[in-house]
C-alpha cells in the first residue's frame, strides 16, 4: 500500500521537516522535489521519507501542489553525504540540500538538459524552388533539405538569426525543440599526447594508488614544481579507461585554463567546469553532465563537491590545505573533509595534494589515517629557489621597496627574466590620514579604515563594501593635508613605472581582474612574456606556472608574525613556501626574497634553513602543548546584533547551557563570550563563544543537546547567531 504522507526538508531555517499529503494521482520518491504550500507561499523542497504516520491528524495536512521529479536528485551516497554534512555542520537540512543544488533547480526548473531549439523544412518550403537572389536563404533550404538543424549549428554556418526570421515568416522553415543528443563518451575513450616519464617517486605514488582500487586517502606532499599534476593525470588513466568519472576539486584561484587544458591535451573526454563564473544555466548544464554520464572528468570549486556522478571512480583535492576550501557562511562545511567523506561513502580513492599541507591533514597521516606520498625532487631540470630575508630596519623604502630589492629586481630585469612581487593588500593604500591632527578616516559602520582606492577616488571599507568619494580635507580639524598611510597594490604599480619605466608591469588582483575573462587574458600575456614586473595578491601567489619568473619578493609579511589567530604562522608558513614556489619553475635559476623588520623571528628561521617539514613538526608539538586543533576539536558561536549588550547576554546564556549539561567538564571548556576581532562590522556589534572538546564525537553529542535549548532562549530571535564547526577563521 502506498504511503501517504510525504515528509519534506524546506530551504527554511528550521530544525524540522514537514509533513504534506500525497494526492491519488502523486508519485513522489524520496530524494526527489516537490512544490508543497508554506504559509502563502510556495516552496521547492525534497521528500526526505514517505510515511503513514504524522505528528498531526491528516486533515490538517496540506497537499502536495507539484511533484518536480520522478527520480531522486542525487545517488543514494550523495544524499547519505548531505544528510550526514547537516547533523555534523549543525545546519538545518532543507537548506542544507538547497545549498547542494543549483539555483535553477532550487527554483523549480526541470532537471533535464534543456531543449534545443531546431529548425526544420516545412511542406511549402521542401516545394519551394532554391531562390537565386538570396544566397543565405538557399543555404539555409538546402541545409534542411537533408535533416533539421539546430539554431546554434545554423548560426555557425554564418546563416544571421534576422534570416532565420524572415524564412520562417514566408512559412518556408518552422522551429520547434528537441532533445540534445546524449552519447556516451567511453567508448571513444583515448590519450590524446605524449605522456613524459615520471620519475621514481611519481611512479611509486602512483602504483601505491592502483594498488588499492577501493576507499583510501592518500597525502601526496609534494614541493612546489615536482609534477603533482602528472601523478594526478595518471592516476585518471586507469579510471577514465574503465569508464569511471573523475571528481577534481582546486581552490578558485586554480581554476584558470593553464589547469584545464592540461587535462583536455592528454585525455579526449569532455571536461566540464564548475565555478563562481559560471551563470545559473551553465552550473545546472554542468551538473546535468555529470549526473547524465556526459562529463568524464569534473573540475571545480569547493561547491562542485555535491555534483552528482553516474559513475565516480576518483576525487582529487589540489592544494587542500587552502582556505577557499572552506565555506564561511550558510552551511559551514569543508569541502576537503567532506570529500574524504564522500570518497569513503562511494568507496573510491581520494588523493590530497599540496606542498604545504594542512597540520590536521599531516598529523591524519603521522597517525595512520591517510597514506602519506611525498615527492621531493623538483620535475625537470627546475632547482630548488635560493631563498634570502632582507632586513629593512631603518632602510628608506619606496612605495614599500628597499634598494637591495630593488637591486635584485634591475640585475633579473636586465637578464631578460621576469619578476613576481607579491603584496596581500588591495588598493593604494590601507588607509588616509590627517598630518595634522593624525586623525584616520574610518568606516562609520565597522571597526575598520577606509582603504584609498586611487584609480576610482574612492575610499572604500573591504569589510562591509561600503564605498565613498574621497574627503577633500579632514573631519577633525578641516586641514587639507591628508596622506596615504601604508602600501597598497595600486601605489606599488604607480611606483614601478617610476622606477622601471622600459618594463611592463601587470596587477593580478581581485579589483583588476572583475571582468570576465580578464584573469586569464593576463596569464596568457604574462605567459607570453608581454609583462615583466608581476604586482599579485594571493590570486597569483598558487598553481601558476610561469617559467620565466626567476625573482619573487615578498614585499611585507610582517603582520602575520604577530596574530593572535593560532593559525596565522601555519598560513604564513604556506604562502611562503607557495609564493616561493612561483620563482625558477623552468631551467632557471630562481632567488626569493623576503622584506621583514624582524629576520630573527623563530618562524622565518626554520622556513628558511629547515624547510616547511620542520615548521609543520615544530607547530605540531606547540598546538599538542596548548591543546589546539588537530588535537583538539572546536565549535565556534558568532552572534551579532544591533546592540552589543544583547549580543554579550545572548552568548552569556548559550554558555550558561553548555555549563548546566551533564556532557561538560574540565576537558571541554567554554572560552568567551568575547568581543570578535573585528567587533562592529556593517553597524552590528559581534561577539564569539568558542566551544573546545577532545574528540569530534563529544563535540557533536554536546552540540545536538544543547542546540535544542539555545533555540529556545527568547535573545535567540533578536540577534542573529550561527554555529561553526571546526572553524578557519576566528575573524
Amino acid at each position: 500500500m502506498a504511503s501517504k504522507i510525504a515528509r519534506v526538508a524546506l530551504p527554511v531555517p528550521l530544525d524540522k521537516q514537514f509533513d504534506y499529503l500525497i494526492k491519488p494521482d502523486q508519485a513522489p520518491v524520496v530524494g526527489a522535489r516537490v512544490r508543497v504550500p508554506f504559509g502563502r507561499q510556495q516552496l521547492v523542497g525534497v521528500v526526505v521519507a514517505l510515511t503513514d504516520q504524522s505528528d498531526f491528524p491528516l486533515n490538517q495536512l496540506k497537499g502536495i501542489s507539484a511533484v518536480l521529479d520522478h527520480a531522486p536528485l542525487w545517488p543514494d551516497s550523495l544524499f547519505e553525504l548531505l544528510r550526514w554534512a547537516s547533523s555534523y555542520y549543525q545546519y538545518p537540512l532543507g537548506d542544507t540540500l538547497a545549498n547542494a543544488m543549483p539555483t535553477l533547480l532550487r527554483k523549480g526548473r526541470e532537471a533535464s538538459p534543456a531543449s534545443l531549439k531546431v529548425w526544420q523544412l516545412t511542406d511549402a518550403g521542401r516545394d519551394q524552388p532554391l531562390p537565386t537572389r538570396a544566397p543565405r536563404q538557399a543555404q539555409v533550404l538546402n541545409l534542411l533539405r537533408n535533416d533539421r538543424w539546430s539554431h546554434e549549428a545554423l548560426l555557425g554556418e554564418e546563416i544571421s538569426a534576422a534570416i532565420l526570421k524572415t524564412l520562417s515568416d514566408k512559412g518556408w522553415i518552422e522551429a520547434c525543440e528537441a532533445r540534445p543528443p546524449q552519447r556516451a563518451w567511453t567508448d571513444d575513450f583515448a590519450i590524446t599526447e605524449e605522456k613524459p616519464r615520471l620519475n621514481d617517486e611519481q611512479a611509486l605514488a602512483v602504483a601505491s594508488v592502483n594498488a588499492n582500487p577501493g576507499f583510501g586517502c592518500y597525502l601526496l606532499e609534494g614541493v612546489t614544481g615536482s609534477g603533482k599534476t602528472e601523478v594526478y593525470l595518471n592516476l585518471l588513466e586507469p579510471v577514465l579507461a574503465a569508464g569511471k568519472q573523475a571528481l577534481i576539486l582546486v581552490p578558485e584561484i586554480g581554476l584558470t585554463p593553464q589547469t584545464i587544458n592540461r587535462f583536455r591535451r592528454r585525455f579526449n573526454v569532455p571536461l566540464q567546469t564548475v565555478h563562481s563564473g559560471l551563470n545559473d544555466t551553465e552550473r545546472l548544464s554542468a551538473w546535468l553532465a555529470g549526473r547524465d554520464n556526459q562529463a568524464g572528468i569534473i573540475i571545480g570549486t569547493r561547491s562542485a563537491l555535491f555534483t552528482p556522478c553516474h559513475n565516480l571512480g576518483i576525487i582529487i583535492v589540489d592544494e587542500e590545505h587552502d582556505a577557499s576550501y572552506k565555506q564561511q557562511d550558510s552551511l559551514r562545511y569543508h569541502a576537503r573533509d567532506l570529500a574524504v567523506m564522500r570518497a569513503s561513502k562511494e568507496n573510491i580513492p581520494i588523493i590530497l595534494g599540496s606542498a604545504t599541507p594542512a597540520l590536521e591533514s599531516l598529523h591524519n597521516a603521522n597517525t595512520g589515517k591517510y597514506h602519506h606520498l611525498t615527492l621531493t625532487r623538483r620535475a625537470g631540470n627546475a632547482r630548488q629557489a635560493r631563498h634570502g630575508v632582507l632586513d629593512v630596519k631603518g632602510l628608506y623604502l619606496e612605495a614599500g621597496l628597499s634598494a637591495p630589492l630593488i637591486a635584485q629586481m634591475r640585475k633579473h630585469l636586465e637578464a631578460g627574466n621576469q619578476v613576481m612581487l607579491f603584496l596581500n593588500r588591495r588598493g593604494f593604500a590601507p588607509a588616509i590620514m590627517c598630518h595634522a591632527c593624525g586623525w584616520l578616516a574610518e568606516c562609520q559602520r565597522c571597526d575598520a579604515y577606509y582603504t584609498f582606492h586611487q584609480q576610482s577616488g574612492e575610499l572604500r571599507c573591504h569589510h562591509c563594501a561600503t564605498q565613498r568619494p574621497v574627503m577633500p580635507q579632514c573631519h577633525q580639524c578641516g586641514s587639507t593635508q591628508l596622506h596615504a598611510v601604508g602600501v597598497g597594490t595600486e601605489q606599488l604599480e604607480q611606483q614601478l613605472a617610476t622606477l622601471f619605466p622600459d618594463y611592463k608591469t601587470v596587477r593580478i588582483d581581485r579589483d583588476s581582474t572583475r571582468r570576465k575573462g580578464s584573469l586569464e587574458n593576463y596569464l596568457e600575456a604574462i605567459r607570453n612574456n608581454e609583462y615583466q614586473i608581476l604586482i599579485g595578491t594571493q590570486m597569483l601567489a598558487k598553481g601558476h606556472h610561469f617559467p620565466d619568473v626567476t625573482l619573487v619578493g615578498l614585499i611585507d609579511v610582517d603582520s602575520a608574525l604577530f596574530s593572535n589567530d593560532f593559525r596565522a604562522s601555519e598560513r604564513l608558513a604556506q604562502l611562503f613556501i607557495q609564493v616561493a614556489g612561483r620563482a625558477g619553475r623552468a631551467s632557471k635559476p630562481g632567488e626569493v626574497l623576503l622584506q621583514t623588520h624582524h629576520p630573527e623571528h623563530a618562524l622565518l628561521q626554520a622556513l628558511l634553513h629547515q624547510g616547511y617539514d620542520a615548521f609543520a613538526r615544530s607547530a605540531l608539538t606547540e598546538r599538542k602543548q596548548a591543546w589546539l586543533p588537530p588535537f583538539t576539536y572546536l565549535a565556534l558561536f558568532r552572534a551579532e546584533a544591533n546592540s552589543s549588550e544583547q549580543t554579550e547576554q545572548f552568548l552569556q546564556q548559550v554558555r550558561g547551557i553548555f555549563e548546566t549539561s551533564p556532557l561538560y567538564d574540565q576537558y571541554t571548556p567554554v572560552l568567551g563570550p568575547n568581543p570578535a576581532p573585528l567587533a562592529r562590522r556593517a553597524g552590528r556589534y559581534r561577539w564569539q563563544l568558542l566551544l573546545q572538546a577532545p574528540d569530534r564525537k563529544t563535540l557533536q553529542r554536546m552540540l545536538t543537546v544543547a542546540k535544542p535549548a539555545i533555540q529556545m532562549l527568547p535573545l535567540a530571535r533578536k540577534v542573529r547567531w550561527s554555529i561553526d564547526v571546526e572553524p578557519q577563521d576566528l575573524t
